[in-house]
């Protein structure tokens, strides 16, 4: 009994916690209990300690490593090469005994562990030297075992892959090539997965929503198709794409491109006045774009330009449409989280020039309501007919993440329901629009959320409220979209559950890459503003400091110990730091103003000392 076994998560001071496999609170490990286990590794612990629900354990058994692939730079030791990993929570200097070649200082390497006692490596590729151009993403990439390049074989089958469909399989199929069908996406957007064309029809809708037909080019068990499963998604690192599929696929054959027949499946679907789907069909087809529109021409036309004549019938339905399903998932409880995202203009170079907040348009939110319709409409389809399938899955928040949610909400005089319901949420982020408060209850919101992930068991999508949801519409970029293309074709699926599972956990490290990229360029830019102050929010409270976001969106910390006034110690049930001889506090939400001491590239950190909790705009440096 006093034996667990779980994962391993370390911490940049040296200490560790394991969460046990089976459940139940977290175990603490001490810097010297961790015998040599990595962050990740899969452990078994023995506890030392239980005092108060307080557990400490040493680890006594490394049953799995979480990997053998680590990033980070070279450096020499008299005649001894030594390599330091980028990950800091890793304290141990990796020896390079069989490395002979000159380099410069601070050459960045991939080396693959050869021993683990002791610890030793192999330099597996050179990625040239620390912060030029370009090494630093790619080192993140590495370092979570990505490969930009595809393999010969797979790129070898990709470049065999016919240029335009035969007309052998047009003849197969249900003819749309007279429909102008419009593609609308962001400007540098090279591989287009989906199509649409509505019209109004005696107060009803027609809505056709044509995907890219991926499946017809990317065949089980082939070359093509072992590597769409092991990447699982395409990536989007901020200077960069990793593509799910070789361009040949992603950005030709299978690009909805316009001016060009393409393959595709179907979801056509009739909508009455009220915005409720009432008849559809699901069906392999052929199109031509009749055109390649962009959010910025569609937000213009929606504004009055009549640059877009030619399609006005299309997008006016279109809007109709979209005006109709918003208010269809607000009645039933649907979630908006409209949270702004931070954008990184970056140079040629890779430079990052500017950070802006990338807000929804109207263009955007358009196609949205389509592709939401579209995969509601084919998991409903997939259930009925009894079609062995995949499913995007999104569950009940826990009853503790709801109360520890409360305890926060407290503070602002607000209260949730049980949170069984979306409509609990969609309350309570109602209530804070446009309130200052308004994004740090959101994003406190989201973290009460469950993850959502991929499961061949429909279980409903909390977060929009829809009895039945899958991932349809982005099979160029998205491997169970491809599964439920193969699935509405009849090809039976053996493996669901693997998929599930890979899928998911593809999508997780997809998410951490595209973070931790922007997270690089982020204290790049910011680097140019050390010793200027700037307004901000507190978004989240620590034992350590408290964390602050600026108005751009990069946030920094706040040491409790920079704290000269007073010894702050953190209270968790108020979310705050607090003063133990004058009851001062920092709060989440307060409002501070910082300023920024120290941007560190290499931890990709900003540190803060805090100025003032009272803004003053006129000192505030321009970001």
């Amino acid at each position: 009994m006093r034996m667990i076994q779980g994962k391993l998560s370390v911490n940049l001071k040296g200490f560790g916690f394991v969460s046990p496999e089976n459940g139940g609170s977290d175990i603490f490990i001490a810097p010297e209990n961790l015998r040599g286990a990595l962050n990740g590794d899969k452990v078994k612990v023995k506890i030392v300690d239980d005092w108060r629900g307080r557990r400490e354990g040493t680890i006594i058994e490394i049953l799995e490593r979480a990997k053998n692939i680590f990033v980070g730079t070279l450096n020499k030791s008299g005649k001894k090469i030594f390599f330091t990993p980028d990950d800091k929570r890793i304290d141990q200097k990796i020896i390079l005994p069989n490395f002979k070649e000159k380099f410069p200082a601070n050459t960045k390497v991939v080396v693959k562990i050869i021993s683990w006692k002791p610890l030793r490596g192999e330099v597996v590729e050179v990625l040239g030297k620390e912060n030029a151009p370009g090494v630093e993403i790619r080192g993140i990439l590495r370092s979570h075992g990505v490969e930009e390049d595809f393999p010969p074989e797979v790129q070898s089958a990709a470049s065999r892959i016919e240029l335009e469909p035969s007309k052998n399989e047009i003849a197969k199929r249900i003819d749309r090539r007279n429909l102008k069908i419009v593609t609308i996406d962001g400007e540098d957007a090279k591989d287009l997965d989906d199509g649409v064309y509505a019209e109004e029809r005696n107060g009803e809708f027609f809505l056709g929503v044509y995907i890219a037909d991926v499946s017809f080019y990317v065949r089980p068990h082939t070359a093509l198709d072992r590597e769409a499963f092991e990447r699982g998604t395409s990536i989007y690192p901020v200077d960069r794409v990793v593509p799910m599929l070789p361009t040949e696929l992603s950005n030709g054959i299978c690009s909805l491109n316009a001016g060009v027949d393409r393959l595709a499946m179907a979801c056509e679907m009739k909508i009455n006045s009220l915005g409720k789907v009432v008849d559809y069909k699901i069906f392999p087809t052929v199109i031509h774009v009749f055109k390649r529109l962009t959010y910025t021409q569609v937000n213009k036309f929606l504004d009055g330009d009549k640059i877009l004549d030619d399609c006005a019938e299309n997008l006016n339905a279109l809007k109709k449409i979209h005006g109709l399903r918003k208010k269809i998932r607000h009645e039933r409880g649907a979630i908006d989280f409209d949270l702004p995202e931070m954008k990184i203009i970056l140079n040629a170079a890779g430079e990052p020039l500017e950070i802006t907040k990338r807000i929804q348009t109207v263009a955007e939110s358009i196609i949205e309501e389509c592709m939401l319709l579209a995969n509601e409409t084919v998991a409903e389809h997939t259930i009925k007919n009894k079609i062995p399938s995949l499913y995007r899955v999104h569950e009940i928040p826990s009853p503790e993440k709801v109360l520890t949610f409360n305890q926060l909400l407290a503070h602002f005089n607000l209260h949730i329901n049980k949170g069984k319901e979306p409509s609990d949420f969609q309350k309570i982020l109602s209530k804070v629009k446009n309130l200052p408060a308004e994004k740090v209850i959101m994003t406190y919101a989201l973290r009460t959320m469950q993850q959502a992930r991929y499961s061949p068991e429909n279980l409903g999508h909390f977060g929009l409220a829809a009895k039945f949801y899958t991932h349809f519409t982005s099979p160029i970029r998205r491997y169970p979209d491809l599964i439920v293309h193969r699935a509405l074709r009849g090809t039976l699926i053996k493996n669901l559950e693997e998929i599930s599972k890979q899928s998911s956990e593809r999508e997780r490290r997809a998410i951490d890459i595209e973070r931790e990229a922007l997270d690089l360029k982020a204290v790049e830019y910011m680097e140019q503003f050390v010793g200027q102050n700037f307004d901000g929010v507190i978004e989240s409270v620590t034992n350590f400091g408290f964390f602050v976001e600026l108005d751009n969106g990069v946030d920094g910390l706040v040491r409790a110990a920079d704290l000269k006034d007073d010894y702050y110690g953190f209270v968790e049930k108020e979310f705050a730091l607090i003063g133990t001889r004058t009851g001062k506090s920092y709060h989440i939400g307060d409002n501070v103003r910082v300023k920024l001491t120290s941007a560190n590239v290499k931890l990709r950190q900003l540190t803060f000392e805090l100025v003032s909790d009272v803004a003053n705009r006129d000192l505030i440096a321009k970001i």
